[in-house]
């Protein structure tokens, strides 16, 4: 039976200033950068503290508010009016009002596609123009580490479902041929073992490389899992031979088409540190490296421009109160952009601070072994926070040291207890972890039970499978994957 009801509930909803307020806060230093240029340019009220002005006091919130706020309420303004009849190019509002020929001749570096290199390449080949043309369905099936992991039928299916011609197998598998001897060695192979063999073949055909063709064609399965033994008992190769074999492989490329990773221009990306953390005199200074974000403040000719326009609340005409609305709008928002950007300096700082104390004898020594459990928990009580404002402060930021630049959110560690009953971070235990690999012999790889009781013999009772995790949050393989000859 439908019975219909009036029921009352209370929910949790943020705004949309909220909402800006959260990706400002996870924003890195360049990323703020970014956002607040981009304010500076979209709204006129807002300008930047230049000069001898920079380190002035900005005008109080009360001053702003008895200059522009009472004005525009007694004038009883509704933003359902609110209507702009600007004739002015948007560009000239913008200071990098440059016209389209001027962006054409900016020296830029054109970036090349994998996909383009290997149109290209293939221009040049005299293969005949059907070949050719299913040559260049192929490369469009390449993937962006250069596999191209599709059969020939498939493909032949696939091609005579779009274009309507009838192909032979033989012919897709002639273009994929064709595909496989353009540059990277070991593009468009279909899996591992074929990548690696393609790169071999085009080698000078060494004894070490026609042996390690051999066992990738034959005894890939045995190579991967590091079955040495049989390997050399079923060639017929002595230890040295092998040890040649393996230097010839791990020199070939895995991954052909990730060295271009789809653009040949891409550069290395550059950490810019969010915090800069030094030790002078045993004293800790911290500081934001806020050197390229400006100070910002509200344009007083605006704020003039609007007390004038509304001095006069009798009788205001459309246009004038449509210009009244939009500066008050873009003052607001400059205030709301000043405000937000003070925040989150100061939620950075407060929080950073809180680390510091924390972790103080890791940042006067550098030594990761000093670093002391903490959690997101521990912070967010230290300096009022929520837990999630933590989070957000903590993620993609860096802090620059006397001794490196560190990710934030490394510093946080689970703790484990030893067997004296005292509490360390499980970073140091890491560390012991990854010393041990280091250190062992990897003709007999240390397995995750020695390693369990290596850490029992340092006072750390830790069961096996917690090795395993740690090992495995470290990038260690297994102890079959670690050995060598």
């Amino acid at each position: 039976m439908l019975k219909q009801g009036l029921q009352q509930s209370l929910q949790q909803k943020l705004s949309p200033l909220q909402i800006q307020m959260i990706r400002m806060l996870e924003s890195t230093t360049l990323e703020m950068e970014e956002r607040i240029q981009q304010e500076l340019d979209e709204n006129p009220v807002l300008e930047e503290v230049e000069g001898e002005c920079r380190r002035e006091e900005l005008p109080s919130e009360t001053e702003e508010h008895d200059v522009t706020d009472s004005a525009y309420d007694d004038a009883d303004f509704s933003m359902s009016d609110y209507k702009t009849d600007d004739d002015t190019p948007s560009y000239k509002l913008r200071d990098d009002n440059y016209s389209e020929e001027d962006r054409r001749d900016s020296p830029l570096a054109e970036s090349v596609s994998l996909h383009d290199l290997l149109h290209d390449q293939l221009r040049l080949k005299n293969i005949g123009k059907e070949v050719e043309e299913l040559a260049e369905y192929v490369i469009g099936n390449i993937d962006h580490d250069g596999y191209l992991r599709r059969e020939a039928e498939s493909m032949v299916d696939d091609y005579m479902f779009q274009t309507g011609k009838q192909i032979a197998d033989e012919k897709m598998r002639e273009a994929v041929a064709a595909v496989q001897s353009l540059e990277p060695a070991g593009i468009g192979a279909c899996n591992l073992q074929q990548c690696l063999l393609l790169q071999l073949q085009r080698k000078k055909q060494t004894p070490a490389v026609v042996n390690a063709i051999k066992i990738l064609d034959g005894n890939f399965d045995d190579f991967s899992k590091k079955h040495y033994d049989k390997i050399m008992k079923k060639f017929n190769l002595e230890e040295e031979d092998l040890r040649n074999v393996v230097s010839e492989i791990i020199k070939l490329n895995p991954k052909p088409g990730s060295s271009l990773d789809s653009s040949m221009g891409s550069t290395s990306v550059q950490i810019i540190p969010d915090f800069i953390v030094e030790c002078e005199d045993d004293e800790i200074i911290l500081s934001l490296n806020d050197r390229n974000i400006p100070e910002l403040r509200i344009s007083q000719d605006y704020v003039d421009q609007l007390e004038m326009l509304t001095q006069s609340k009798k009788g205001m005409s459309e246009d004038r109160m449509n210009a009244a609305l939009f500066i008050k709008q873009k003052v607001d928002a400059a205030k709301w952009f000043i405000s937000s950007v003070k925040q989150r300096q100061e939620t950075l700082r407060c929080t950073m601070q809180a680390i510091i104390s924390k972790q103080k004898e890791f940042f006067k020594t550098g030594d990761e072994t000093k670093l002391k459990p903490m959690v997101l928990k521990d912070i967010a009580n230290a300096t009022g926070f929520d837990i999630s404002t933590i989070s957000r402060v903590s993620n993609s930021k860096y802090v620059m040291t006397d001794f490196g630049v560190f990710l934030l959110k490394d510093f946080f560690s689970e703790s484990m207890t030893t067997e004296d009953g005292e509490e360390v971070s499980n970073k140091e235990i890491k560390k012991i972890l990854e010393e041990c690999v280091q250190n062992e012999d990897k003709r007999s790889p240390l397995t995750d039970d020695r390693l369990s009781d290596i850490l029992k013999e340092h006072g750390y009772v830790i069961a096996r499978r917690t090795v395993a995790k740690y090992r495995k949050q470290l990038n260690i393989p297994v102890a079959s994957l670690r050995k060598e000859i």
